[in-house]
């Protein structure tokens, strides 16, 4: 290896993600500069993949700012939150005006927007880039999610664009939008994954405990679910989970993981967000609070013993449930894409961020862990609906939700009848499914023209005089509920 005079970007934070994006970038023929906050790091680093490209080994933060071109380009690798604060503050004085800093991890998009302004007071540009892949990806070929500068962006899109995943032809990388657009989108994207698994597992659960199939038949069912309009990463990776063998015990691996589920905040960011905005964010949520649920293990196993539920028997027609299930899991996916985008979309009304949600669509479909054939009909949605409105929203805009798209509007419509079936089932066997059925809940509650929440306005105007609108007239109301009774107009 030849370590050039200047290299052409620099990672610092070499952790498994960092040390296989700067892997990615020098095997595309970059020069690259590479820094851990511990020197023994970098050296192991350069020593194991020093052959794979051009690297420069920095032992200290200034020689690994010297050994960059300008302007100086770096990518942080760090943990979220304060680590990426300390590395911004410890790298500031050593920067000019107008270089770039990058955090590509997974930092929460007011942090971003927050960095932006304090980097742009000290003359620097600051970008947030979401990456999506896990250590694979990262090494492989990532979704990214780029936010910030569009004159920062274009300065490193040539990089980013050529270490991406690619699906026919196009790079999954485009200028998302500014200061914290970049890591929203990828906040969003994890909070849809949160929903995807969480449906995944209800399915699995539902095969296991009402069909009454073991891990290697539920495995060859989802290896053939993910030959249809269900394929995706994440289909594919549970067939694989399920089929997998315990060396310990000869049974199926997944019979002995404990049923307690981590989470790192992505989803419970996205699931605060959504509250902020107003966006029912129902599927997404129900999965976070899933994960809590399977937290509090033996609550839950105290509960067995104590709390009364259904006597479950065995489903009459295995056959009829399961294609039931797959219809179910597949309506209820849609479900989550459509309240997802539609969180975008406010999202780029509220900040005034211009996403185009096409586009997010085209770069999620490789590289990220929700990739999956169901985006390309998203894709195809947006790209017949091209055009910008009004609301900084960008292209396709005028889709305020993916359900009144018509392909989607019918394979809702076509797999309802399965939908409600699984939902009496399981509800009958005491399984339960928060995905699945507040994911069929939310369609019957968007496609009714009037709900019950006029009776709560009502309420709300009796015991706190909130007021109320009419159908028959213009203006806000109030009743006089504890006095006379009479009804007065409160903007008059």
């Amino acid at each position: 290896m030849t370590e050039p005079a200047q290299s052409r970007i620099g990672v610092t934070g070499l952790a498994v993600m960092g040390a296989n994006l700067a892997r990615n970038i020098a095997r595309r023929g970059v020069p690259v500069a590479v820094h851990n906050r511990t020197a023994a790091r970098t050296k192991e680093f350069v020593e194991a993949y020093g052959d794979e490209g051009t690297f420069h080994g920095a032992e200290s933060l200034e020689d690994f700012v010297a050994a960059l071109e300008r302007p100086r380009r770096i990518i942080v690798m760090v943990k979220a939150g304060a680590p990426v604060d300390g590395v911004i503050s410890d790298l500031t004085p050593l920067l000019d005006e107008g270089d770039i800093i990058i955090d590509a991890g997974n930092s929460h998009f007011p942090d971003t927007k927050r960095r932006t302004e304090e980097c742009a007071a000290n003359g620097l540009r600051f970008m947030g880039i979401g990456v999506s892949g896990g250590e694979e990806g990262a090494l492989l070929g990532p979704s990214i999610m780029p936010g910030g500068d569009p004159a920062a962006y274009a300065e490193v899109e040539e990089v980013l664009t050529s270490i991406a995943a690619v699906v026919d032809g196009t790079p999954c990388c485009v200028h998302v939008g500014p200061d914290g657009a970049g890591h929203y989108v990828k906040m969003v994207h994890n909070g849809i994954e949160y929903a995807d698994i969480q449906l995944i597992a209800e399915a699995y659960d539902l095969l296991t405990h009402v069909a009454g199939l073991d891990a290697p038949a539920i495995a060859a069912i989802f290896e053939e679910w993910n030959t249809g309009d269900l394929e995706s990463f994440l289909i594919e990776i549970t067939a694989k989970v399920l089929a997998k063998t315990d060396e310990r015990t000869g049974g199926p691996l997944v019979d002995v993981i404990l049923d307690q589920a981590g989470q790192k905040g992505t989803g419970t960011w996205t699931a605060i967000d959504a509250l902020d905005l107003g966006v029912p964010l129902t599927g997404i949520t129900e999965a976070v609070f899933a994960r809590g649920l399977s937290a509090l293990r033996s609550e839950r196993k105290a509960a067995s013993t104590v709390l009364a539920g259904p006597n479950p028997s065995a489903a009459e027609n295995r056959t009829d449930l399961v294609e039931d299930i797959r219809q179910a899991l597949y309506a209820s996916k849609v479900v989550a894409y459509a309240q997802g985008f539609a969180q975008m979309r406010a999202a780029s009304q509220a900040n005034d961020w211009n996403l185009d949600l096409g586009a997010m669509a085209t770069i999620w479909r490789g590289g990220c862990i929700i990739r999956a054939q169901f985006l390309n009909r998203i894709r195809d949605a947006y790209e017949e609906h091209r055009g910008t409105a009004a609301g900084g929203v960008g292209e396709g805009s005028d889709i305020e939700n993916l359900l009144m798209v018509p392909y989607f509007t019918e394979a809702v419509a076509n797999a309802q009848d399965a939908w409600r079936r699984v939902v009496i089932t399981a509800t009958e066997q005491g399984v339960a499914i928060p995905a699945f059925a507040s994911s069929l809940s939310y369609y019957d509650a968007y496609r009714r023209e009037r709900g019950p929440a006029n009776l709560i306005q009502g309420l709300r105007d009796f015991f706190g005089a909130h007021t109320y609108k009419r159908i028959d007239a213009e203006g806000s109301f109030h009743t006089r509920w504890a006095q006379d009774g009479t009804e007065v107009r409160t903007d008059a």
